[in-house]
């Protein structure tokens, strides 16, 4: 075994569980490979719990591109919590136009009137208190926790789901397991991470075409030989399952695009 694949034992064990070889080695080039290939986003750029809470309903079953310049519309006619919440819910739907699955504006503003009646306007970082906000699901929370509060929260998302799945599992598996795996994964600082994990999955691990022959996670990946013998070891692939998109109909809270 060489020096970069022993296990390193974290320092707080109960913050960090220890990873076997492969999980370290995978944490350690997955955020080599954010620190030169990572998006620069504007919601990666503010802690304000708000402002990562749109980004991340706007960015359900919506591309980033499409994303970016309603984002910063919305935000310039809502700059605060308080501002949606006294909104019109009719207002506040024609503003998202035309970003889609229309029934996302409704849930941000239900979300922000129960945010400044429970919790007097201050988005919660406790993950139960979270999921008691109607349209807020697993992942939602995740993300708000992890990158508004930098709690140590896992984020699994579909780029994130595709990723774990082909990496260690070669297949699909139970949500349950996926989940699991990627809050053993996180390190001791996992905002980085998190975000780098949605990241590959959007620009190299993709659903169709992986661009296996520039991935760093070839040598650890039980998908490789399905997925990287095509030209240059970029071939067009089928989705495993429960990556197929679902009809056109209200997102399930949580649901990402890349």
């Amino acid at each position: 075994m060489t020096h970069e694949e022993k296990c390193i034992r974290p320092r707080n064990e109960r913050t960090a569980p220890v990873k076997t070889p492969s999980q370290a080695l995978f944490v350690r080039r997955l955020l080599r490979w954010y620190r030169r290939q990572g998006r620069s986003l504007p919601w990666r750029r503010t802690a304000d719990p708000y402002r990562i809470l749109v980004s991340e309903v706007m960015l359900q079953q919506t591309q980033v591109d499409r994303v970016l310049p309603k984002y910063r519309e919305f935000l310039r006619r809502y700059p605060s919590i308080e501002a949606l919440a006294r909104a019109r819910v009719g207002e506040v739907r024609e503003v998202w136009y035309p970003l889609g699955y229309n029934v996302r504006p409704v849930r941000l503003w239900g979300i922000a009137n129960e945010v400044v009646r429970r919790h007097e306007g201050r988005v919660p970082a406790e993950r139960a208190a979270l999921l008691g906000l109607k349209g807020i699901g697993p992942y939602t929370a995740g993300a708000v926790r992890a990158f508004a509060f930098r709690r140590r929260a896992a984020v699994v998302d579909t780029n994130v789901r595709r990723v774990l799945q082909r990496v260690f599992f070669g297949r699909a598996r139970p949500d349950r397991q996926v989940w699991a795996l990627a809050e053993r994964l996180l390190p001791r600082h996992p905002y980085d991470f998190n975000q780098a994990l949605m990241d590959f999955g959007a620009l190299v691990c993709t659903a169709r075409a992986p661009a296996c022959a520039r991935c760093p996670m070839a040598s650890l990946c039980r998908s490789y030989d399905r997925f990287g013998r095509g030209p240059a070891g970029v071939r067009a692939v089928r989705a495993v399952r429960p990556e197929r998109a679902r009809p056109a109909a209200a997102p399930a809270p949580g649901r990402r695009a890349v």
